[in-house]
């Protein structure tokens, strides 16, 4: 064969992979709801695990893991991270299930395998083209340390602390709304009724 026509071979090959890779990704359009495929997935975890420099990998948690320091992280965690992940930390939320990727279930060994650095890094950068915010920056480093605490303790979850985190849960007006009716009931004052909310 000449050179011309092994070249051509060549590009021919590498446009029916990205066609065919293309076709994969986009199985679904690309709607949030899809799931990502085999493919997708594994290019997507080999990728991120690139991305996570060699020195965060690591970096040992200076934290002790004593019950102070894991109440405060589960204090912290139910108010800034349930919303996507869930305070058992499933994933299985409104706002989880309507992200692409979905944010993955943290009690299961693809993150508890990390190493405390991985994750402090992910907390402390977030992920590009995920759903995961990059929170360093916004508060002590010794937060993020914490919350790896609460990450390697999240599989161990007992039901009394998922109990603890609803009430440190973020609540909307209606949810305000309602507890103060439940204080004023139990007061013995009168409940206000209040017009419905408009929906727009």
């Amino acid at each position: 064969m000449k050179r011309g026509q092994i070249v051509l071979v060549v590009l021919v090959l590498l446009a029916g992979t990205a066609i065919a890779a293309g076709a994969l990704i986009l199985h679904d359009g690309l709607s949030a709801r899809a799931t990502p495929s085999a493919l997708e997935a594994f290019f997507a975890q080999r990728a991120h695990r690139l991305s996570i420099p060699s020195n965060a990998r690591n970096m040992h948690n200076p934290m002790p893991a004593s019950d102070e320091n894991l109440k405060a992280a589960r204090d912290h965690f139910a108010d800034h991270c349930s919303s996507c992940h869930g305070n058992d930390g499933s994933g299985d939320t409104m706002y989880g299930k309507g992200l692409y990727p979905k944010p993955p279930d943290l009690r299961q060994q693809e993150t508890q395998n990390l190493s405390d650095g991985e994750l402090f890094w992910i907390i402390e950068n977030g992920v590009r083209f995920t759903g995961m915010p990059a929170f360093g920056g916004h508060g002590s480093e010794d937060d993020s340390w914490k919350l790896v605490l609460f990450i390697r303790h999240l599989p161990q979850l007992h039901d009394q602390e998922r109990l603890e985190m609803e009430k440190m849960n973020p609540k909307g007006p209606n949810d305000r709304d309602e507890d103060q009716d439940e204080q004023d009931f139990l007061k013995g004052e009168p409940v206000q009724q209040k017009a419905p909310a408009k929906h727009h």
